[in-house]
């Protein structure tokens, strides 16, 4: 995913848009014929907005899997520091493992958080000594299990 963090959005967005990006988010599937009566305008209407916001890049259409239910029952965070100039080698790196769901290059103690899934504690640990030590830049890790997840939103 490209960062965007730190720019502007180019274009407003209205009553309308926002009314649309929070159907969208509250259920992917939301019929356009249901959001325009909620409106009082044509679904035409909303199905233009929706792809203009696509377009611009506001909404994105993804399936999103649990990953219990994929298998994956052991979940981490992983605080990493790297060598100050690899640290975006490291990430780039880090793009191709399999069990690293997202990664963040942060300020302060870390360099770099992940979040990974694993099937089990074993996997974790295969990652960790297998994958992760290896990657040249990585200095120290400090991993963080999910003990249980409160609350998930897909802003």
């Amino acid at each position: 995913m490209k960062s965007v963090i730190g720019i502007e959005s180019p274009d407003r967005l209205d009553d309308i848009d926002m009314y649309i990006i929070n159907a969208m988010r509250a259920d992917g599937r939301e019929a356009f014929a249901k959001i325009a009566e909620a409106l009082k305008v044509s679904p035409g209407m909303i199905r233009q907005r929706y792809n203009r916001l696509v377009k611009l890049g506001y909404l994105k259409v993804v399936a999103v899997t649990n990953p219990l239910m994929m298998g994956k029952r052991t979940m981490a965070m992983i605080g990493i520091r790297t060598d100050g100039r690899k640290m975006l080698e490291v990430a780039d790196k880090l793009i191709k493992f399999d069990e690293v769901v997202y990664i963040v290059v942060v300020s302060g103690r870390y360099d770099i958080m992940i979040e990974v899934f694993c099937s089990d504690h074993e996997d974790l640990l295969a990652f960790m000594t297998e994958k992760l030590s290896k990657v040249d830049g990585v200095r120290e890790t400090e991993s963080f299990m999910h003990l249980k997840i409160v609350k998930e939103i897909y802003f």
